[in-house]
């Protein structure tokens, strides 16, 4: 087979789909306008291209940037570009043929740190990136078990952690979890995203931290205010049967307080007395106890 490259394009994604894409395509855009200036570099992205593309014969995508990639790196790399048009009604609309040998012909292990990343880096412009509010989900669609093990492996001495499945025939790793997609984001150079990506996580945890903290104090409020209407009718139940003034002086104190101050915490209500909170709470319920007791002896 001949080295060549050809690209073509067809129909228009669907509304729903570009919504879904934004954020994924603005990551890609960036890893895009990476422009290694070693040629090896330049051979390990394209490998790396390759080595995740879907089409056997080179890369099949949706996307423009890592369409462009392709025939950036296969031209600086000395590869005839031939363009071709695909035919209309295809599912994968750009597609770049590349003669796989310039995969097979390059190594993991012999390659230096700076290729690596470029692998890598070329290995996500050829994946699917989801970082929609469910969590940031990152999938590779490997042709075979070997070559998704393979890439499991390289990952994880990236310090990358991944999971593999099987879906429909084909073996697919994926990266999941904020902080394992932030470091193969800083790992392919995509500063811009990785620091989006960050302030939005930051951004996340603050709107959670404050959410909880609505949602626990409207319970103790909520909680106050039952507690604080139950005791007022305990006190009227007291009044109404005389039993009010023949209370002990500590009792009686606490609810005059809390009539006084009927919407008021027990920490304002031990202010106002000059007692501590648990003293006020218990004279409060002993109130609501003598309540109880004198309504099921009436009973």
């Amino acid at each position: 087979m001949s080295e060549f490259v050809s690209v073509a394009s067809a129909v228009r994604r669907p509304r729903w789909a570009e919504r879904r894409m934004l954020v994924a395509s603005e990551l890609k855009g960036e890893l895009a306008r990476i422009h290694p200036a070693r040629t090896c570099c330049r051979r390990a992205e394209l490998a790396g291209l390759l080595y995740a593309g879907r089409n056997a014969a080179g890369v099949s995508t949706l996307d423009h940037a890592t369409a462009r990639v392709a025939v950036q790196l296969a031209s600086s790399l000395g590869l005839p570009v031939a363009p071709r048009r695909m035919a209309a009604g295809t599912r994968r609309h750009l597609e770049v043929a590349v003669d796989p040998q310039l995969a097979a012909g390059w190594s993991w292990a012999d390659a230096r740190a700076c290729d690596h990343r470029a692998f890598l880096r070329g290995v996500l412009l050829a994946g699917s990136v989801s970082l929609t509010a469910s969590g940031p989900h990152v999938e590779f669609v490997l042709p075979d078990a070997r070559r998704a093990e393979e890439l499991r492996r390289r990952l994880g001495e990236m310090e990358v952690r991944t999971a593999t499945f099987e879906r429909r025939g084909r073996h697919v790793v994926y990266v999941k979890g904020r902080e394992q997609l932030g470091e193969l984001l800083r790992l392919t150079g995509a500063n811009r995203a990785l620091l989006d990506f960050e302030a939005e996580g930051v951004a996340r945890d603050v709107r959670n931290r404050v959410n909880r903290l609505l949602n626990a104090e409207e319970a103790n409020l909520g909680r106050t205010v039952r507690a604080a209407d139950r005791q007022l009718r305990a006190i009227e139940r007291l009044e109404r049967s005389g039993e009010l003034g023949r209370l002990p002086d500590a009792l009686r104190e606490a609810a005059v307080a809390r009539r006084r101050n009927p919407d008021a915490d027990l920490d304002e209500l031990a202010s106002a007395i000059g007692v501590s909170r648990s003293g006020v709470n218990h004279r409060l319920r002993r109130i609501v106890a003598l309540a109880e007791e004198e309504e099921e002896e009436s009973a």
